[in-house]
């Protein structure tokens, strides 16, 4: 197959105003504007470009644009070709992580990270338009030995080996094609989280998702105990009790704290507490887990979790219940096939974060490929429309300069 060749490259600030209406609020984060820095990787054929992102909440995405930038000046220097790429991911993705300058405001992890993420799903979602198919299908069809070597195996062997992720996605092959048919048949069961936002009032709560059909829930908490359990049990009468709901306290708690305030909101039963504590607290999250088992609560993370080698920890620490991938927090597909591998040898199911922008879009292809060609147990695309660009990049599009004629939003730069 003849590549096209890299001609340029976009990076754009693009922001929506969500903080107008709550949306997305949490404990930690009241007044987010939902946004990204998004990249396009333009080729020799006009009707061929890549496009990825990395999700932010406002302010701060100027600096994601700027990384992502000086990143660029790696892939510059580096000159490698698409087919050279495509081969040689695993490699590429070290090289584009590894600059013995660069690294130093990193290492994989923060905002370099994120800049990561955005430029490598740029070049996935190439990828699987030059093959002409959905990105889930592209990983799919790889083979074991293919797959492996799109991933950067340092500091990995202590919990899984090239080899042993090799011998695990060969044993699942024969049943690939029926897991197929069956997403095809019956899709992949989801849970909404913009069900129970901090911000909403009682009656907001639930309605909408519940008229969809939706039979799982994730509210946030962290507000106040006393607040939060009546929150949690107008959901709970809302949904039922034989729905599933979820927690997610964004960070908020200390460890101890944590443990006191899930024992209190227990009665509702909640399925798992996300991110009880600093995301950074591998012990501290064990230790959580830990309290909270007799009551039935496990632990979910890994929204903030920076890298595979924190991922590694918390799986082996018995630190997370539920390994919440993200697509862009980390290094983009790459390393999200590396954390999912481990997961599964440790038999931690993987349930992706999700519900920013792009988030939703980009996950299914993970959740798809994880369904099919890893776990045991059980068209979307990242590409915006030009009409949302010209709407609502940052700070020239024309609903942002409408906001700042109104005085609604004051420009930041």
């Amino acid at each position: 197959m003849a590549y096209p060749t890299v001609s340029g490259f976009s990076v754009k600030d693009i922001r929506f105003p969500t903080s107008l209406e709550a949306h997305g609020s949490d404990a930690m984060h009241t007044d987010p504007d939902y946004s990204c820095a998004y990249v396009i990787v333009h080729t020799s054929d006009n009707n061929l470009s890549g496009h990825g992102l990395t999700f932010t909440t406002g302010n701060g995405t100027q600096i994601v644009v700027a990384a992502i930038n000086g990143l660029l000046r790696v892939v510059k220097e580096l000159s490698w070709d698409l087919e050279t790429i495509f081969s040689n991911f695993g490699e590429f993705w070290r090289k584009l992580t590894s600059d013995s300058q660069m690294r130093w405001l990193g290492p994989e992890k923060g905002v370099m990270h994120l800049a990561t993420g955005a430029l490598v799903n740029a070049y996935w979602d190439l990828w699987a338009k030059i093959e002409k198919k959905p990105l889930w299908k592209l990983l799919v069809d790889m083979s074991p030995e293919q797959l492996v070597n799109t991933i950067d195996w340092r500091y990995m062997s202590d919990a899984l080996t090239k080899e042993e992720a090799v011998e695990m996605l060969k044993k699942r092959i024969p049943f690939k094609e029926r897991r197929i048919e069956d997403l095809k048949q019956k899709g992949y069961p989801v849970y909404i989280t913009s069900a129970g936002w901090l911000g909403y009032s009682d009656e907001k709560l639930c309605q909408e998702a519940l008229s969809k059909g939706f039979t799982r829930f994730k509210a946030k908490v962290g507000k106040g105990v006393e607040e939060d359990l009546h929150r949690l049990k107008v959901i709970r009468e809302e949904i039922g009790p034989d729905r599933i709901l979820m927690t997610d306290a964004n960070q908020v708690w200390d460890v101890e704290e944590a443990v006191d305030w899930m024992k209190k909101l227990a009665e509702v039963k909640p399925l798992w507490i996300e991110e009880p504590t600093s995301p950074d607290d591998i012990m501290g999250h064990a230790y959580i887990s830990e309290q909270l088992k007799p009551y039935g609560i496990g632990v979910a993370t890994g929204e903030m979790c920076q890298n595979r080698v924190m991922f590694k920890q918390f799986l082996k620490s018995g630190g997370m219940q539920f390994c919440q991938i993200d697509t862009c927090r980390l290094g983009g597909v790459n390393e999200n096939i590396a954390v999912m591998l481990m997961a599964e040898k440790l038999n931690i199911p993987v349930c992706p974060h999700a519900g920013g922008v792009g988030l939703c879009e980009m996950v299914m292809h993970l959740s798809m490929f994880y369904y099919c060609s890893i776990t045991d147990s059980m068209e979307n695309s990242t590409e915006m429309t030009e009409k949302a660009i010209e709407q609502w990049e940052y700070p020239t599009g024309s609903e942002w300069q409408k906001l700042f004629a109104a005085g609604t939003f004051k420009q930041e730069y």
